[in-house]
């Protein structure tokens, strides 16, 4: 890097930083204002602002502010305050965002439920929420339908948007509430440390955990993004992301909305409409997910794609090996990358636009931040302690485990971690006696890694790394090599037990351009890429890829049916270390290899 160019990144880095623990810190000095309150702020001074934007509709501040006084005195009336808890589940529009807004405002809770769920997961969250009313979209009846009859107590449901058997009619109890502004005392004994929303966690392992989002933290994820992209009230971020999850609902929203732009909200995620829907709402900021990125530079060409307003765009899991060309193609001035969990406290910012990194904290910083990286056992998943005891620095460049300091210093506005619903699953997360006794550290369950300038890249999601012929191997490099192989849509790599052999093989599930791979020239191409234990034993070929609610990669189930062609309709095939080649799999091979017939 030329220094013109590392100093300019120092400068865009300083500045952005600098606003960011400016705009922390004074959240933290006004503990009385909650999100409600920049709201009714923001439609008393900005009342003609608009405030989202969905398909031909137009909501100002005043009206957002305004419906939502309707479903707060809604709430009331039911005998909902603060200490209580509605659980939410809607798909993306604007009277999702106007239903926790109302909420909040009572002084409650909103339980936020993941859109997909059914039957047992579903049950799971609206029991683990203690809700005890349901706003449900009619859309969603069915998938409620599925979880009724599991749930520890009864629920009474609202249904908003049409009618549902069983339900009551929620948009006919509001017309019976006023949206005047609310009594001066409706939140007075809210505080920024009780809970604004329950956001859950994936599940991918195992059931959703229920996060809690006090008010400061819900303030402080949108302050954040809100300085970290500069917003300003002549900002519309463009959110495709689920409302219901952390990236969308909070933090794309909030670096608008607490800054008096819009937000333009799409039900669902399109590639094909996405640049059509960028220039007819004049969208300048996007909010990403990196497979969205994938998604779009696999479509053709569109004659919009260049023509957009777009000024930067925002978001995680933005893979190096696409990052320039994403950027290019689709003439994208700034991409700023980040690093966070819904629940976490490790909270990472690539300011400057470094391509590949999720952050940086320069040495000047270091004291402002609460992020240590330290050298973890891949085998045993856990932390390596010392001699003395105590966790040890990973080196620069070496790939760790990334934790943060749990601390309510305000010289370290990232610092605290609020938990779960369930205390239980709170102290799983917390690494105790880390580097002095009595100290506590979030653990980020990622292994990150941080060159000598301070800049973090992300290697793998602990229990994804796997241990093959005595290595290491990261499935998120993996998948990288493979992604830039000619015809490879998607990859999605893992591990996966093969009977008699030390360690998982390294197994990779494509999704092909028209379904099939020149696997001799893939096989060089990996080989060349690709340390020797790297390179994937096994290949599987997929019409399309799993992914969650978010655009996560799906991995448990893949992993459970591994290379076994009986329980697998599509072609598996097995890098043979005899014929040098990728041979299909058969019953008869998957029986040979089973029996440690090859040497792997």
């Amino acid at each position: 890097m030329g220094l013109v160019k590392r100093i300019g990144n120092e400068i865009t880095f300083a500045k952005a930083a600098i606003r960011t623990l400016k705009k922390l810190t004074a959240i933290k000095e006004n503990p009385e204002a909650t999100f409600s309150d920049k709201i009714e702020e923001l439609a008393r001074s900005k009342p003609n602002n608009i405030a989202i934007y969905f398909e031909d509709r137009k909501i100002t501040y005043r009206d957002l502010n305004a419906q939502a006084n309707r479903y707060a005195r809604w709430a009331i009336s039911q005998g909902i305050g603060r200490g209580n808890v509605i659980a939410l589940m809607m798909e993306n529009r604007p009277e999702y965002l106007v239903a926790w807004l109302g909420i909040i405002k009572a002084g409650a809770t909103a339980a936020l439920i993941n859109t997909n769920l059914t039957k047992g997961p579903l049950a799971h969250c609206l029991n683990i929420s203690n809700a005890n009313h349901l706003i449900l979209g009619a859309e969603l009846a069915e998938n409620y339908s599925t979880a009724a009859d599991q749930l520890d107590r009864p629920m009474t449901v609202w249904s908003e948007g049409g009618m549902v058997q069983g339900a009551n009619d929620l948009n006919a109890a509001l017309t019976q509430h006023s949206d005047d502004a609310l009594p001066a005392d409706t939140r007075k004994n809210v505080t920024l440390d009780d809970d604004a929303l329950f956001i859950y966690t994936s599940g991918t392992t195992g059931n959703p955990k229920a996060a809690r989002i006090p008010h400061i933290r819900l303030l402080s994820m949108m302050g954040a993004f809100a300085a970290g992209t500069n917003a300003t009230e002549k900002d519309r971020m463009y959110v495709v992301l689920p409302l219901y999850h952390s990236a969308g609902g909070v933090c794309a929203v909030g670096t608008t909305l607490t800054v008096g732009g819009s937000v333009i909200i799409r039900q669902k995620f399109s590639a094909t409409n996405f640049w059509d829907d960028a220039v007819k709402y004049k969208a300048t900021l996007f909010q990403y997910i990196g497979e969205l990125c994938r998604y779009l530079l696999n479509t053709p060409p569109h004659p919009k794609e260049r023509k957009h307003k777009l000024r930067m765009v925002v978001g995680n899991g933005l893979r190096p090996e696409i990052w320039p060309a994403f950027q290019k193609r689709f003439k994208i001035p700034h991409i700023l990358e980040f690093y966070g969990a819904t629940e976490g406290n490790v909270a990472l910012m690539n300011f400057d636009g470094t391509p590949g990194a999720i952050g940086r904290i320069p040495g000047w910083a270091k004291k402002k931040f609460n992020v240590e990286i330290v050298k973890f056992d891949i085998e045993n998943e856990k932390p390596v302690r010392g001699p003395d005891g105590f966790c040890i620095r990973a080196e620069a460049g070496e790939a760790g485990e990334a934790l943060g300091r749990i601390s309510d210093d305000p010289d370290q506005p990232t610092g605290r971690f609020d938990g779960y619903a369930k205390k239980e699953e709170t102290e799983k997360k917390i690494l105790r006696d880390v580097f002095e006794k009595g100290d506590a550290w979030f653990r980020s369950g990622d292994l990150l890694r941080q060159d000598k300038r301070g800049y973090f890249y992300f290697v793998d999601r602990i229990g994804d790394t796997f241990r093959w012929k005595g290595e290491n191997v990261a499935t998120s490099e993996v998948a990288e090599a493979i992604s830039v192989f000619p015809g490879v849509k998607e990859a999605n790599v893992y591990g996966v037990h093969v009977p008699g052999a030390d360690g998982r093989a390294g197994m990779a599930s494509i999704v092909a351009e028209n379904g099939s791979l020149d696997l001799h020239r893939f096989r060089e191409q990996m080989l060349k890429e690709l340390p020797d234990y790297a390179v994937p034993v096994f290949l599987r070929l997929q019409p399309e890829m799993e992914v969650t609610g978010t655009f996560k990669h799906r991995k448990v189930e893949l992993v459970k049916e591994g290379f076994d062609p009986s329980v697998i309709n599509e072609p598996i095939y097995f890098n043979c270390p005899a014929q040098k080649k990728y041979v299909l799999v058969d019953q008869h091979l998957y029986g040979e290899i089973c029996a440690g017939n090859f040497r792997l």
